[in-house]
């Protein structure tokens, strides 16, 4: 082990001493890349302690929704601590005034393994569909979390929890919506008409009466696969930023990213075993998952103009996504006039 104490960025090192960390403790800082809007960086100690710290980004230019971002990842893997056993990061210690003399940030235990698309599959073919049930009965687990106050985003960036999921999901669209028109951002259609599309849906959002602890970022990169090849098990779920009280039904649409999580039996089997019963895929289910599919779409649109995306990078997405959304908000359509 090299015995020169590894570079860390600002504000790492101010908000490691807040915690009683010397640079004489530390054996290695390693930023780490994927996530498109925190700094994160992997610390370890030499007496073996292993931490993720995130820090947001300086500027304030984002969608109305992402303010205080880390207050809802902190909010995520303390309700999801012990539904969700050893693969949720614990919190170590969080700040969430920006203002503080660290700045916000977020400190938490890391997780191991790989993201699940980095995984070779093929090296032992069994595994995927052990872990897709596997994956399904740590859902199904989460799932059965019931928030504390009321249904919306723990950081209420867009108002105080709301008492019924009609009216928190509206508010939700309707931010992402005015981010669109504020951002000038291309979407394939206008947004009027968007926000007519979603709005002749709502009511079916009144079959939601329980406000459940929904990831809603469950795509593949925030799995964590760890282990050998035929013994390789879940080994974390991470980046709990984007979660929300809501209807469980949402986490389906990262979970099956531009596909359809009907078709994956084992994630299915898995979640029935733990969340107490088969899920039914309804009219009011599939309306639903149209809407919510909507609204991760948009999002993904719309956050390429305040990201700062080359133009080659936010062509990549529009030509990607835009069909899908056209998609979805169709499906919606079509279920609000049968």
């Amino acid at each position: 082990m090299s015995q020169q104490t590894p570079a860390a960025p600002l504000p790492l090192p101010l908000i490691l001493r807040t915690l009683g960390v010397a640079d004489r403790d530390l054996a290695a800082c390693t930023p780490l890349t994927g996530g498109t809007y925190n700094t994160v960086t992997r610390v370890t100690l030499i007496d073996g302690r292993d931490w993720v710290v995130k820090t947001p980004p300086p500027h304030s230019a984002g969608l109305r929704y992402e303010r205080d971002l880390l207050v809802n990842e902190v909010a995520f893997y303390t309700a999801a601590a012990r539904a969700g056993g050893p693969t949720v990061p614990r919190v170590v210690h969080s700040e969430p005034d920006p203002t503080a003399p660290t700045g916000a940030y977020l400190v938490m235990t890391a997780r191991p393994g790989r993201p699940w698309h980095e995984v070779d599959w093929a090296e032992a073919p069994h595994d995927e569909p052990r872990l897709r049930a596997e994956l399904g009965c740590l859902v199904g687990r989460l799932h059965t979390v019931t928030g504390p106050g009321g249904f919306g985003y723990p950081a209420a960036p867009l108002g105080p929890p709301a008492a019924t999921w009609r009216t928190a999901f509206t508010a939700m669209t309707e931010a992402v919506l005015a981010d669109a028109e504020t951002y000038r951002a291309p979407l394939p259609y206008p947004v009027d008409r968007i926000r007519t599309v979603l709005a002749r849906a709502a009511p079916v959002l009144d079959d939601v009466t329980r406000p459940a602890l929904v990831h809603f970022d469950l795509w593949q990169g925030n799995l964590l696969v760890a282990g050998e090849p035929g013994a390789r098990s879940i080994g974390g779920v991470i980046d709990g930023e984007r979660m929300f009280w809501g209807d469980p039904v949402a986490d389906f649409v990262s979970l099956a990213l531009f596909g359809e999580l009907e078709e994956d039996g084992d994630f299915l089997a898995g979640y029935a075993e733990s969340s107490g019963g088969r899920l039914e895929f309804s009219d009011s289910v599939r309306l639903r998952l149209a809407l919510y599919r909507s609204y991760l779409y948009l999002i993904m649109l719309v956050e390429t103009v305040p990201r700062g995306l080359g133009p080659e990078a936010a062509d990549g997405t529009r030509e990607l996504v835009a069909p899908h959304l056209v998609s979805a908000l169709d499906a919606v359509s079509r279920r609000t006039s049968a």
